[in-house]
């Protein structure tokens, strides 16, 4: 494998500034997973009603991807960096209204309105570090940002756990409808409480968020050479992307790994309770060692791609996430909750090795083409609400066999595997032609 300079020298500081980035939008993603199964006990609502959280927030990455790009184009990496805090911020405080009102769409505005921020911090973040250094390093490179995303993560399951899940309302569903439907007003007030601690941890974040936009105003970025290009020809571009059968392929697996990883992550809490009847802080627990696997496995990836082809490991590893899946779905109790656990291991190298793959050799087409693979972060929007709605069902049976609703509904993580792992045999089968193993 290449020899070549990981980080070139004289861009150690940026490319370390550009990775606080990865960790702070790693915060964002995991301290609102959990949220999906709170709002559901706080407001009574279904599982397809609640998993709406991930529909708003990945919602803003379909949205705002496409113009983050052209923004980014026609002016800097760092300008769009600072947009993209601007409006993360501005949706964490936003948090503050919703709660006084009481409205789960005022949340679903401010989720909305944090992930427009976080498309304009990935579409610039992401690119920005593939074009730091040489070329055939950039897919290590983007690995080893994307391996500090997951301690951002961590932190964000932390304070879920411990600042929100902890500290709302021992009351379950059944226990809260019948308090509704004795004393409204006892409910009211306890539903109060519990959104009034669900504020406060977003509204600190979004202070600290103010202080990066600060920090990074004042900071000097180098500019890179696409930086300097600002020329708008969209239509060319569309037109050599939707040719390029790698990279269009690698949206369509960006869309399912996105979808699969955000399936998993956000119904951990529901499975344990499902299935074996654990509090939400005790699941949550196990959401943590979910992402602690997330980040060993990721700087253990990252070191083998030293030795593997990014498309060999992708491939193996989507195939074992297919069997974990499959675990999940037939082992009943404990053993399929492992099996959902230990699926983080194997989904931490997959994000940033198909950002790369799909982005090699696109030159000066990479920024538009980032947004394309932004746009795909959209299957975490689309894929939860889905399987929130195949939770509310009635139990499946195939044959003699009964599936609850809850281990059926991982059919879709299922498939997901499998478009993954056609896409890593595809890019070995064509490493020749594409020049990407």
């Amino acid at each position: 494998m290449s020899k070549k300079q990981l980080i070139p020298a004289g861009r150690g500081i940026a490319f370390a500034l550009v990775t606080l980035l990865f960790a702070l939008w790693g915060f964002a993603h995991d301290i609102t997973s959990p949220m999906v199964a709170a709002f559901k006990n706080i407001l009574l609502i279904s599982n397809f009603e609640s998993s709406l959280v991930q529909f708003a927030f990945y919602g803003g990455y379909c949205v705002m991807a496409f113009p983050a790009a052209l923004f980014i184009k026609r002016f800097s990496y760092k300008t769009g960096i600072l947009l993209g805090l601007g409006l993360y911020a501005l949706g964490c405080l936003l948090f503050i209204p919703a709660g006084w009102m009481m409205a789960f769409s005022a949340f679903l505005i401010a989720y909305f309105v944090m992930t427009c921020g976080l498309s304009f911090l990935e579409t610039s973040a992401n690119p920005y570090i593939l074009s730091m250094g040489d070329q055939e390093t950039a897919t290590r490179r983007l690995n080893l940002a994307q391996a500090f995303n997951p301690m951002g993560s961590l932190m964000g399951m932390l304070i879920a756990r411990n600042m929100i899940l902890c500290r709302l309302d021992p009351m379950n569903e059944e226990q809260r409808r019948l308090l509704k439907a004795a004393d409204p007003g006892a409910f009211h007030q306890i539903a109060s409480n519990d959104l009034s601690v669900i504020i406060g941890p977003y509204a600190l974040l979004g202070l600290v968020v103010v202080l990066f936009f600060v920090f990074f105003a004042l900071a000097r970025l180098p500019r890179l050479e696409d930086d300097d290009d600002h020329d708008l020809t969209v239509l060319p571009t569309l037109k050599r992307l939707f040719k390029n059968k790698r990279y269009m392929s690698g949206v369509v697996a960006q869309t399912f790994y996105v979808g699969v990883q955000i399936m998993c992550w956000t119904f951990i809490i529901q499975y344990a309770e499902s299935e074996l009847g654990m509090s939400k802080a005790t699941a949550q627990s196990y959401n943590m060692v979910a992402m602690v696997l997330f980040v060993t496995s990721r700087f253990i990836c990252t070191f083998m791609l030293r030795f593997v082809c990014p498309g060999t490991l992708l491939a193996t590893l989507a195939s074992v996430g297919f069997t974990l899946i499959v675990g999940v779905i037939v082992l009943p109790g404990i053993s399929g909750l492992y099996c959902l656990v230990a699926v983080s291991a194997v989904m931490s190298l997959m994000f940033p090795t198909i950002y790369g793959i799909s982005l090699n050799g696109l030159g000066q087409d990479a920024k538009l083409g980032a947004a394309g693979l932004i746009m795909a972060i959209g299957g975490g929007c689309l894929m939860p609400p889905m399987q929130g709605w195949i939770m509310d069902q009635s139990a499946f049976s195939l044959g003699s066999i009964a599936f609850s609703s809850m281990r059926a509904s991982f059919v879709l993580p299922l498939i997901c595997f499998v478009v993954i792992a056609w896409y890593g045999f595809w890019t070995l089968a064509n490493k020749k032609r594409s020049g990407v193993c």
